[in-house]
Protein backbone atom coordinates (compact mmCIF):
# COMPACT_ATOMS: atom_id res chain seq x y z
CA UNK A 1 0.00 0.00 0.00
CA UNK A 2 1.23 3.50 -1.15
CA UNK A 3 1.18 5.99 1.62
CA UNK A 4 1.72 9.64 0.45
CA UNK A 5 2.80 12.41 2.73
CA UNK A 6 3.53 16.18 2.48
CA UNK A 7 5.59 18.43 4.16
CA UNK A 8 4.88 21.46 6.51
CA UNK A 9 6.65 24.51 7.59
CA UNK A 10 10.41 24.92 7.35
CA UNK A 11 10.44 23.14 3.75
CA UNK A 12 10.81 26.55 1.71
CA UNK A 13 13.35 27.12 -0.84
CA UNK A 14 14.25 30.16 -2.76
CA UNK A 15 13.36 29.45 -6.51
CA UNK A 16 11.16 26.58 -5.15
CA UNK A 17 8.02 25.86 -7.60
CA UNK A 18 9.81 27.45 -10.42
CA UNK A 19 10.74 24.22 -12.67
CA UNK A 20 7.11 23.33 -12.28
CA UNK A 21 5.79 26.37 -13.63
CA UNK A 22 7.91 26.77 -16.31
CA UNK A 23 7.18 23.42 -17.64
CA UNK A 24 3.73 22.93 -16.77
CA UNK A 25 0.57 24.78 -18.18
CA UNK A 26 -1.13 22.94 -15.39
CA UNK A 27 1.16 24.53 -12.91
CA UNK A 28 1.10 27.71 -14.62
CA UNK A 29 -2.51 28.24 -14.15
CA UNK A 30 -3.00 26.80 -10.53
CA UNK A 31 0.29 29.21 -9.54
CA UNK A 32 -1.45 32.03 -11.68
CA UNK A 33 -4.94 31.40 -9.55
CA UNK A 34 -3.39 31.66 -6.57
CA UNK A 35 -2.23 34.99 -7.06
CA UNK A 36 -5.31 35.89 -7.80
CA UNK A 37 -6.86 34.54 -4.50
CA UNK A 38 -4.06 35.35 -2.27
CA UNK A 39 -3.93 39.43 -4.47
CA UNK A 40 -0.54 39.65 -4.01
CA UNK A 41 2.22 37.75 -6.05
CA UNK A 42 3.45 34.40 -4.11
CA UNK A 43 5.00 33.14 -7.07
CA UNK A 44 7.08 36.60 -7.26
CA UNK A 45 8.26 34.99 -3.62
CA UNK A 46 8.75 32.19 -4.70
CA UNK A 47 10.71 32.08 -7.68
CA UNK A 48 12.42 35.33 -6.79
CA UNK A 49 12.41 35.95 -2.97
CA UNK A 50 15.03 36.04 -0.64
CA UNK A 51 15.35 33.17 2.35
CA UNK A 52 13.84 36.17 4.75
CA UNK A 53 11.16 36.99 2.57
CA UNK A 54 10.14 33.32 2.34
CA UNK A 55 10.41 33.14 6.18
CA UNK A 56 7.38 35.06 6.27
CA UNK A 57 3.96 33.37 7.69
CA UNK A 58 2.04 34.57 5.40
CA UNK A 59 3.96 33.49 2.57
CA UNK A 60 5.68 30.22 4.06
CA UNK A 61 2.41 28.34 4.57
CA UNK A 62 0.46 29.21 1.36
CA UNK A 63 4.16 28.59 -0.76
CA UNK A 64 4.74 24.84 0.73
CA UNK A 65 0.81 24.26 0.44
CA UNK A 66 1.01 25.27 -3.61
CA UNK A 67 3.94 23.42 -4.38
CA UNK A 68 2.83 20.18 -2.78
CA UNK A 69 -0.54 20.21 -4.27
CA UNK A 70 0.61 21.65 -7.56
CA UNK A 71 3.26 18.97 -7.52
CA UNK A 72 0.57 16.52 -6.46
CA UNK A 73 -1.94 17.41 -9.63
CA UNK A 74 0.61 17.17 -12.26
CA UNK A 75 1.78 13.39 -11.22
CA UNK A 76 -1.78 12.90 -12.75
CA UNK A 77 -2.60 9.06 -12.59
CA UNK A 78 1.04 8.56 -11.01
CA UNK A 79 -0.61 9.84 -7.78
CA UNK A 80 -2.94 7.41 -6.32
CA UNK A 81 -2.53 7.00 -3.04
CA UNK A 82 -3.57 4.13 -0.42
CA UNK A 83 -3.29 6.81 2.67
CA UNK A 84 -2.25 10.15 2.95
CA UNK A 85 -0.87 12.05 5.42
CA UNK A 86 0.77 15.77 5.91
CA UNK A 87 2.70 17.24 8.81
CA UNK A 88 1.07 20.24 10.41
CA UNK A 89 0.26 22.55 7.28
CA UNK A 90 0.72 19.50 4.93
CA UNK A 91 -2.15 18.29 6.14
CA UNK A 92 -4.09 20.63 3.76
CA UNK A 93 -2.09 19.00 1.14
CA UNK A 94 -3.00 15.79 1.81
CA UNK A 95 -6.51 16.78 2.37
CA UNK A 96 -6.49 17.88 -1.13
CA UNK A 97 -4.73 14.66 -2.13
CA UNK A 98 -7.77 12.64 -0.83
CA UNK A 99 -10.27 15.19 -2.14
CA UNK A 100 -11.52 16.06 0.94
CA UNK A 101 -11.13 19.58 0.22
CA UNK A 102 -10.92 21.74 -3.42
CA UNK A 103 -7.63 23.45 -3.70
CA UNK A 104 -8.95 26.55 -3.89
CA UNK A 105 -10.94 26.24 -0.58
CA UNK A 106 -7.88 24.75 1.03
CA UNK A 107 -5.66 27.69 -0.14
CA UNK A 108 -7.98 30.17 1.29
CA UNK A 109 -7.83 28.34 4.62
CA UNK A 110 -4.42 27.94 4.83
CA UNK A 111 -3.92 31.83 3.98
CA UNK A 112 -6.26 32.41 6.85
CA UNK A 113 -4.57 30.09 8.85
CA UNK A 114 -1.65 31.80 8.26
CA UNK A 115 -2.50 35.44 9.00
CA UNK A 116 -4.26 33.90 11.89
CA UNK A 117 -1.04 32.22 13.71
CA UNK A 118 0.56 35.73 13.21
CA UNK A 119 -1.67 37.52 15.23
CA UNK A 120 -1.40 34.87 17.71
CA UNK A 121 2.17 35.30 18.09
CA UNK A 122 1.95 38.98 18.18
CA UNK A 123 -0.07 38.69 21.30
CA UNK A 124 2.77 37.36 23.20
CA UNK A 125 6.16 36.44 23.02
CA UNK A 126 6.93 33.05 22.52
CA UNK A 127 8.89 30.12 20.49
CA UNK A 128 9.49 26.69 19.89
CA UNK A 129 12.86 24.02 20.65
CA UNK A 130 14.17 21.01 19.39
CA UNK A 131 14.99 18.37 21.91
CA UNK A 132 16.97 15.45 21.06
CA UNK A 133 18.07 11.85 22.77
CA UNK A 134 15.18 11.83 25.13
CA UNK A 135 12.09 9.56 25.87
CA UNK A 136 8.58 11.69 25.54
CA UNK A 137 7.51 10.71 28.84
CA UNK A 138 11.29 12.96 30.24
CA UNK A 139 10.10 15.82 27.81
CA UNK A 140 6.71 15.74 28.66
CA UNK A 141 7.07 15.68 32.50
CA UNK A 142 9.81 18.87 32.18
CA UNK A 143 7.39 20.50 30.68
CA UNK A 144 4.55 19.62 33.38
CA UNK A 145 7.29 21.04 35.75
CA UNK A 146 8.33 24.06 34.31
CA UNK A 147 6.76 26.75 35.80
CA UNK A 148 4.82 29.04 32.49
CA UNK A 149 3.42 27.58 29.35
CA UNK A 150 5.77 24.93 27.61
CA UNK A 151 4.24 21.70 26.31
CA UNK A 152 5.46 19.13 24.05
CA UNK A 153 4.12 19.98 20.09
CA UNK A 154 5.80 17.85 17.65
CA UNK A 155 6.86 14.07 18.09
CA UNK A 156 8.64 13.75 14.95
CA UNK A 157 10.60 10.57 15.75
CA UNK A 158 11.88 8.72 18.64
CA UNK A 159 14.01 10.62 20.10
CA UNK A 160 13.00 13.94 18.36
CA UNK A 161 10.56 15.91 19.90
CA UNK A 162 9.70 19.99 20.02
CA UNK A 163 8.87 21.65 22.29
CA UNK A 164 6.19 25.04 21.94
CA UNK A 165 5.20 27.87 24.55
CA UNK A 166 6.71 31.33 26.27
CA UNK A 167 10.17 31.92 25.48
CA UNK A 168 11.12 31.93 29.49
CA UNK A 169 9.41 28.96 30.07
CA UNK A 170 11.35 27.34 27.03
CA UNK A 171 14.23 28.47 28.16
CA UNK A 172 13.63 27.19 31.15
CA UNK A 173 13.04 23.90 30.17
CA UNK A 174 15.28 23.69 27.71
CA UNK A 175 18.20 23.98 30.68
CA UNK A 176 16.10 21.13 32.90
CA UNK A 177 16.17 18.85 29.85
CA UNK A 178 20.26 19.49 29.15
CA UNK A 179 20.67 18.75 32.54
CA UNK A 180 18.41 15.62 32.63
CA UNK A 181 20.68 14.40 28.99
CA UNK A 182 19.42 15.46 26.38
CA UNK A 183 21.93 15.78 23.44
CA UNK A 184 19.85 19.08 22.14
CA UNK A 185 17.81 21.37 23.31
CA UNK A 186 17.74 24.52 21.00
CA UNK A 187 15.50 27.02 20.39
CA UNK A 188 14.01 27.15 16.61
CA UNK A 189 14.41 30.03 14.62
CA UNK A 190 10.48 30.47 14.39
CA UNK A 191 8.04 32.89 14.83
CA UNK A 192 5.62 31.67 17.77
CA UNK A 193 4.58 28.83 19.79
CA UNK A 194 2.62 26.38 16.87
CA UNK A 195 0.56 23.91 18.72
CA UNK A 196 0.52 24.91 21.83
CA UNK A 197 -2.17 26.43 24.16
CA UNK A 198 -1.06 29.89 23.05
CA UNK A 199 -2.76 29.05 19.65
CA UNK A 200 -5.93 29.34 21.06
CA UNK A 201 -7.08 32.69 19.86
CA UNK A 202 -6.24 31.23 15.66
CA UNK A 203 -7.46 28.38 16.80
CA UNK A 204 -10.90 30.20 17.00
CA UNK A 205 -10.43 32.39 14.65
CA UNK A 206 -10.06 29.22 12.39
CA UNK A 207 -12.69 27.04 13.53
CA UNK A 208 -15.28 29.72 11.96
CA UNK A 209 -13.27 29.57 8.48
CA UNK A 210 -13.32 25.58 8.61
CA UNK A 211 -17.03 25.56 9.55
CA UNK A 212 -17.74 27.36 6.85
CA UNK A 213 -16.12 24.93 4.40
CA UNK A 214 -17.37 22.32 2.21
CA UNK A 215 -15.30 19.16 3.38
CA UNK A 216 -15.93 15.89 0.86
CA UNK A 217 -15.87 11.96 1.39
CA UNK A 218 -12.01 11.27 0.79
CA UNK A 219 -10.62 8.87 -1.76
CA UNK A 220 -8.65 7.36 0.72
CA UNK A 221 -8.04 7.34 4.17
CA UNK A 222 -6.18 10.34 6.23
CA UNK A 223 -3.81 9.75 9.48
CA UNK A 224 -4.26 13.45 11.22
CA UNK A 225 -2.13 14.89 13.39
CA UNK A 226 -4.45 15.09 16.06
CA UNK A 227 -5.96 11.45 16.05
CA UNK A 228 -3.09 9.63 14.30
CA UNK A 229 -5.33 6.47 13.05
CA UNK A 230 -7.04 6.54 9.58
CA UNK A 231 -9.70 9.10 9.29
CA UNK A 232 -12.59 9.02 6.51
CA UNK A 233 -15.64 11.24 8.06
CA UNK A 234 -15.44 14.79 6.60
CA UNK A 235 -17.40 15.64 9.84
CA UNK A 236 -14.31 14.33 12.14
CA UNK A 237 -11.54 15.35 9.26
CA UNK A 238 -13.03 19.08 10.01
CA UNK A 239 -12.88 18.44 14.13
CA UNK A 240 -9.44 17.26 13.86
CA UNK A 241 -8.48 19.73 11.68
CA UNK A 242 -9.54 22.90 13.77
CA UNK A 243 -7.75 21.22 17.20
CA UNK A 244 -5.18 20.85 15.11
CA UNK A 245 -3.58 24.35 16.12
CA UNK A 246 -3.36 23.94 19.83
CA UNK A 247 -2.47 20.18 19.52
CA UNK A 248 0.75 18.38 19.61
CA UNK A 249 1.79 17.04 15.80
CA UNK A 250 2.12 13.01 16.44
CA UNK A 251 3.53 12.24 13.35
CA UNK A 252 5.53 9.23 14.58
CA UNK A 253 2.46 7.83 15.69
CA UNK A 254 0.67 8.57 12.91
CA UNK A 255 3.51 6.94 11.05
CA UNK A 256 3.58 3.88 12.95
CA UNK A 257 -0.16 3.09 12.36
CA UNK A 258 0.07 4.06 8.47
CA UNK A 259 2.88 0.76 8.77
CA UNK A 260 0.73 -1.16 11.07
CA UNK A 261 -2.41 -0.41 8.37
CA UNK A 262 0.39 -1.73 5.68
CA UNK A 263 1.68 0.74 4.15
CA UNK A 264 4.55 -0.45 2.38
CA UNK A 265 6.17 2.69 0.86
CA UNK A 266 6.05 6.22 1.63
CA UNK A 267 6.23 9.20 -1.45
CA UNK A 268 6.99 12.70 0.27
CA UNK A 269 5.34 15.33 -2.00
CA UNK A 270 6.21 19.02 -2.24
CA UNK A 271 9.92 20.74 -1.01
CA UNK A 272 12.53 18.41 0.55
CA UNK A 273 13.21 15.47 2.05
CA UNK A 274 12.37 15.80 5.72
CA UNK A 275 9.65 13.31 6.13
CA UNK A 276 11.20 10.67 4.61
CA UNK A 277 13.83 10.97 7.19
CA UNK A 278 11.59 11.04 9.61
CA UNK A 279 10.01 8.50 8.25
CA UNK A 280 13.24 6.38 8.21
CA UNK A 281 13.74 6.87 11.54
CA UNK A 282 10.50 5.34 12.68
CA UNK A 283 11.23 2.59 10.66
CA UNK A 284 14.59 2.30 8.57
CA UNK A 285 13.30 -0.76 6.42
CA UNK A 286 10.58 1.18 5.21
CA UNK A 287 11.29 2.54 1.36
CA UNK A 288 10.97 5.94 0.97
CA UNK A 289 10.71 8.13 -2.10
CA UNK A 290 10.31 11.47 -4.12
CA UNK A 291 8.12 11.56 -7.23
CA UNK A 292 9.28 10.91 -10.29
CA UNK A 293 7.73 13.12 -12.89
Amino acid sequence: MKAFIYPGQGAQFSGMGLDLYEKYPQAQEMFNEANKILDFSITDVMFEGTAEQLKETKVTQPAIFLHSVILHTILGDLAQPDMVAGHSLGEFSALVANKTLKFEDALRLVSQRALAMQKACELQESTMAAVLGLEDELVEAVCAETEGVVVAANYNCPGQLVISGEVAAIDRACEELKKRGAKRALKLPVGGAFHSPLMEPAREELAKAIENTSFSEPICPIYQNVSTFAVSSPEEIKKNLIFQLTAPVKWTHSVKNMIADGATSFTEVGPGKVLQGLVKKVDRTMVTTSPQL
